[in-house]
């Protein structure tokens, strides 16, 4: 029996949440990449309108500065362990165009809300709602959007800004979240929601 579900759209004051959009990620050459163009074209389009509303926009990083770090994690995905701190593999990819008042957030596990200061920051900014985009669906995306809902945010998975390596992965998870934990909307459905926040 399917269970009936109440789309929560967002709040008066949502704020982006790209999560790791970071070398080792985007870069196809790397073990931990994919070809996603596509996906780095979508998070470009939210950045530009969550900027031009001046809405808050957190980043995620994996960084590991010691062998303790994560240690089960990593014996698990040893490609895990070229995520070292300060390396190229960490830094976010150019083309997100961070500004300087948007804020690196951290991680060594899959949420980006995990031994982290993210709810934090949010409720410092007095956020009440999250779009969640980046790599992977499977993974960290689906970590952090969970974890969003269970510190009572209005959670939004942005359709096209999100990928994983693996298409079937991908849509499983898609399905999953949008039935139990989060919206699942388009680039275009969101950024419509954006513009009643702002009449609102």
């Amino acid at each position: 029996m399917d269970l009936k579900k109440h789309s929560s759209g967002l709040g008066k004051k949502p704020a982006l949440i790209v999560v790791d959009m970071i070398n080792a990620f985007t870069d196809p050459e790397c073990d931990l990449g994919s070809e996603c163009e596509s996906v780095v074209k979508a998070n470009q389009e939210l950045l530009a309108e969550f900027r031009k509303l001046n809405l808050p926009i957190l980043f995620t990083t994996v960084a590991y500065h010691n062998g303790e770090q994560a240690r089960v994690f990593r014996e698990r995905i040893s490609a895990l362990n070229i995520l070292v701190a300060k390396s190229h593999w960490v830094d976010l990819d150019e083309r997100m165009e961070r500004k300087k008042n948007e804020k690196i957030v951290e991680k060594q596990w899959a949420s980006g809300f995990f031994s982290t200061d993210l709810h934090d920051l949010l409720q410092a900014d007095a956020v009440d709602s999250i779009v969640v985009t980046g790599l992977t669906t499977s993974g960290c995306v689906r970590a952090t959007a969970v974890d969003g809902l269970q510190h009572d945010y209005r959670v939004v998975v942005a359709e096209q800004a999100v990928g994983d390596r693996n298409q079937q992965a991908h849509d499983a998870n898609l399905f999953d979240l949008n039935a139990k934990y989060a919206d699942v909307e388009s680039n275009h459905t969101i950024i419509e929601m954006l513009s009643a926040c702002r009449i609102n």
